[in-house]
Protein backbone atom coordinates (compact mmCIF):
# COMPACT_ATOMS: atom_id res chain seq x y z
CA UNK A 1 0.00 0.00 0.00
CA UNK A 2 1.46 3.32 -0.99
CA UNK A 3 -1.19 5.28 0.91
CA UNK A 4 -0.04 6.98 4.10
CA UNK A 5 -0.94 5.11 7.26
CA UNK A 6 -0.66 5.43 11.02
CA UNK A 7 1.08 2.70 13.01
CA UNK A 8 -0.08 2.13 16.59
CA UNK A 9 1.62 0.02 19.22
CA UNK A 10 -1.13 -1.48 21.39
CA UNK A 11 0.42 -1.26 24.86
CA UNK A 12 -2.50 -0.65 27.19
CA UNK A 13 -2.85 -4.11 28.69
CA UNK A 14 -2.59 -4.79 32.39
CA UNK A 15 -0.22 -7.82 31.99
CA UNK A 16 -2.10 -9.72 34.72
CA UNK A 17 -1.17 -13.21 33.52
CA UNK A 18 2.47 -12.21 33.05
CA UNK A 19 2.64 -10.83 36.59
CA UNK A 20 4.68 -7.81 35.50
CA UNK A 21 4.44 -5.13 32.83
CA UNK A 22 5.17 -6.74 29.46
CA UNK A 23 6.39 -3.40 28.10
CA UNK A 24 9.57 -3.75 30.13
CA UNK A 25 10.35 -7.40 29.39
CA UNK A 26 13.94 -7.58 28.09
CA UNK A 27 14.47 -8.74 24.51
CA UNK A 28 17.53 -9.04 22.32
CA UNK A 29 17.34 -6.54 19.49
CA UNK A 30 20.17 -5.59 17.15
CA UNK A 31 22.79 -6.94 19.54
CA UNK A 32 21.42 -5.23 22.64
CA UNK A 33 19.01 -6.08 25.43
CA UNK A 34 16.16 -3.56 25.24
CA UNK A 35 12.66 -3.30 26.73
CA UNK A 36 10.01 -4.95 24.55
CA UNK A 37 8.28 -1.61 23.87
CA UNK A 38 11.52 -0.25 22.37
CA UNK A 39 11.88 -3.21 20.00
CA UNK A 40 8.27 -2.93 18.87
CA UNK A 41 8.55 0.81 18.18
CA UNK A 42 11.71 0.10 16.15
CA UNK A 43 9.81 -2.48 14.09
CA UNK A 44 7.04 0.04 13.41
CA UNK A 45 9.49 2.83 12.52
CA UNK A 46 11.11 0.48 9.99
CA UNK A 47 7.93 0.40 7.88
CA UNK A 48 7.84 4.22 7.60
CA UNK A 49 4.37 5.19 8.85
CA UNK A 50 3.13 8.74 8.31
CA UNK A 51 2.60 8.84 12.07
CA UNK A 52 3.56 6.52 14.92
CA UNK A 53 1.56 6.37 18.14
CA UNK A 54 1.24 4.27 21.28
CA UNK A 55 -2.17 3.20 22.51
CA UNK A 56 -2.23 2.99 26.30
CA UNK A 57 -0.72 4.96 29.17
CA UNK A 58 2.61 6.77 28.78
CA UNK A 59 5.34 4.65 30.33
CA UNK A 60 8.78 5.42 31.63
CA UNK A 61 11.32 5.60 28.82
CA UNK A 62 8.96 6.39 25.95
CA UNK A 63 10.49 9.12 23.77
CA UNK A 64 8.92 12.52 24.45
CA UNK A 65 8.30 12.81 20.70
CA UNK A 66 5.97 9.79 20.60
CA UNK A 67 2.24 10.53 20.68
CA UNK A 68 0.45 8.47 23.33
CA UNK A 69 -3.31 7.86 23.27
CA UNK A 70 -4.61 6.79 26.69
CA UNK A 71 -7.57 4.45 26.24
CA UNK A 72 -10.91 6.24 26.24
CA UNK A 73 -12.69 2.99 27.21
CA UNK A 74 -11.86 1.47 30.59
CA UNK A 75 -11.34 -2.29 30.77
CA UNK A 76 -12.41 -2.82 27.17
CA UNK A 77 -9.26 -4.65 26.15
CA UNK A 78 -7.55 -4.11 22.81
CA UNK A 79 -10.81 -3.08 21.13
CA UNK A 80 -10.83 0.04 23.32
CA UNK A 81 -7.30 0.89 22.19
CA UNK A 82 -8.14 0.30 18.53
CA UNK A 83 -11.26 2.50 18.79
CA UNK A 84 -9.34 5.25 20.60
CA UNK A 85 -6.64 5.19 17.92
CA UNK A 86 -9.12 5.17 15.02
CA UNK A 87 -10.82 8.23 16.52
CA UNK A 88 -7.60 10.23 16.80
CA UNK A 89 -5.48 9.37 13.76
CA UNK A 90 -5.05 11.64 10.76
CA UNK A 91 -4.62 8.90 8.14
CA UNK A 92 -7.25 6.67 6.55
CA UNK A 93 -5.51 3.43 7.60
CA UNK A 94 -4.36 2.22 11.01
CA UNK A 95 -1.82 -0.58 11.32
CA UNK A 96 -1.88 -2.04 14.83
CA UNK A 97 0.76 -4.15 16.49
CA UNK A 98 0.30 -5.72 19.91
CA UNK A 99 3.12 -5.15 22.34
CA UNK A 100 3.37 -8.86 23.17
CA UNK A 101 4.31 -10.16 19.70
CA UNK A 102 8.11 -10.20 20.18
CA UNK A 103 8.97 -12.11 16.99
CA UNK A 104 7.15 -9.91 14.47
CA UNK A 105 9.35 -8.57 11.66
CA UNK A 106 8.95 -5.52 9.40
CA UNK A 107 8.55 -7.72 6.32
CA UNK A 108 5.36 -9.27 7.70
CA UNK A 109 3.91 -5.81 8.37
CA UNK A 110 4.89 -4.70 4.85
CA UNK A 111 3.05 -7.74 3.51
CA UNK A 112 -0.08 -6.66 5.41
CA UNK A 113 0.15 -3.17 3.99
CA UNK A 114 0.65 -4.56 0.49
CA UNK A 115 -2.66 -6.45 0.74
CA UNK A 116 -4.68 -3.36 1.67
CA UNK A 117 -6.90 -1.46 -0.73
CA UNK A 118 -7.86 2.23 -0.57
CA UNK A 119 -10.71 1.75 1.93
CA UNK A 120 -10.26 -1.85 2.98
CA UNK A 121 -7.86 -3.16 5.61
CA UNK A 122 -6.49 -6.64 6.14
CA UNK A 123 -6.19 -9.15 8.96
CA UNK A 124 -4.15 -12.37 8.96
CA UNK A 125 -5.71 -15.72 9.85
CA UNK A 126 -4.03 -18.60 11.65
CA UNK A 127 -5.72 -21.92 12.39
CA UNK A 128 -9.11 -20.53 11.28
CA UNK A 129 -8.93 -17.59 13.69
CA UNK A 130 -8.37 -13.95 12.93
CA UNK A 131 -5.16 -12.38 14.28
CA UNK A 132 -6.61 -8.93 14.97
CA UNK A 133 -3.67 -7.60 17.01
CA UNK A 134 -1.43 -7.34 13.96
CA UNK A 135 -3.76 -5.96 11.32
CA UNK A 136 -4.65 -2.90 9.27
CA UNK A 137 -7.99 -1.20 9.90
CA UNK A 138 -9.62 1.53 7.82
CA UNK A 139 -10.80 4.62 9.67
CA UNK A 140 -14.33 3.60 8.65
CA UNK A 141 -14.07 0.72 11.15
CA UNK A 142 -14.50 3.23 13.97
CA UNK A 143 -18.32 3.17 13.87
CA UNK A 144 -18.42 -0.61 14.18
CA UNK A 145 -15.90 -0.51 17.03
CA UNK A 146 -17.97 2.06 18.94
CA UNK A 147 -21.22 0.16 18.42
CA UNK A 148 -19.61 -3.00 19.75
CA UNK A 149 -18.06 -1.20 22.74
CA UNK A 150 -21.43 0.33 23.65
CA UNK A 151 -22.91 -3.19 23.73
CA UNK A 152 -20.11 -4.34 26.03
CA UNK A 153 -18.87 -6.82 23.40
CA UNK A 154 -15.07 -6.56 23.52
CA UNK A 155 -14.36 -9.73 21.53
CA UNK A 156 -12.05 -8.91 18.63
CA UNK A 157 -13.11 -12.00 16.64
CA UNK A 158 -16.64 -10.53 16.56
CA UNK A 159 -15.30 -7.11 15.58
CA UNK A 160 -13.34 -8.50 12.63
CA UNK A 161 -16.31 -10.65 11.54
CA UNK A 162 -18.46 -7.51 11.39
CA UNK A 163 -15.77 -5.70 9.40
CA UNK A 164 -15.61 -8.64 6.96
CA UNK A 165 -19.39 -8.57 6.58
CA UNK A 166 -19.24 -4.82 5.88
CA UNK A 167 -16.41 -5.35 3.36
CA UNK A 168 -14.10 -3.06 5.34
CA UNK A 169 -11.43 -5.73 5.74
CA UNK A 170 -10.12 -8.82 3.97
CA UNK A 171 -8.14 -11.73 5.37
CA UNK A 172 -5.43 -14.13 4.33
CA UNK A 173 -4.01 -17.35 5.75
CA UNK A 174 -0.58 -16.95 7.33
CA UNK A 175 2.09 -19.03 5.60
CA UNK A 176 3.71 -21.77 7.68
CA UNK A 177 7.14 -20.11 7.66
CA UNK A 178 5.63 -16.92 9.13
CA UNK A 179 3.56 -18.45 11.91
CA UNK A 180 6.25 -18.04 14.57
CA UNK A 181 6.01 -14.26 14.13
CA UNK A 182 2.53 -14.39 15.67
CA UNK A 183 3.63 -16.10 18.88
CA UNK A 184 2.81 -13.92 21.85
CA UNK A 185 3.97 -13.55 25.42
CA UNK A 186 1.11 -13.83 27.91
CA UNK A 187 2.55 -15.80 30.83
CA UNK A 188 6.04 -16.33 32.33
CA UNK A 189 6.07 -19.79 30.71
CA UNK A 190 5.92 -18.16 27.26
CA UNK A 191 9.27 -16.49 27.92
CA UNK A 192 10.99 -19.87 28.14
CA UNK A 193 10.06 -21.03 24.65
Amino acid sequence: MSLPFTAALLAGGKSRRMGRDKAFLPVEWQGNSVPLWDRQLSILKAIAPAELVVSGPRKQGYPASIRVFPDEWDDAGPLGGIATSLARIHQNMLLVLALDLPRIQPGFLQKLLGRCEADRGVVPMLNNRFEPLVAVYPKAAYGIAIAQLKKGDYVLQNFVSKLMHSRLITCFEVESDEQQQLENWNTPEDLRT
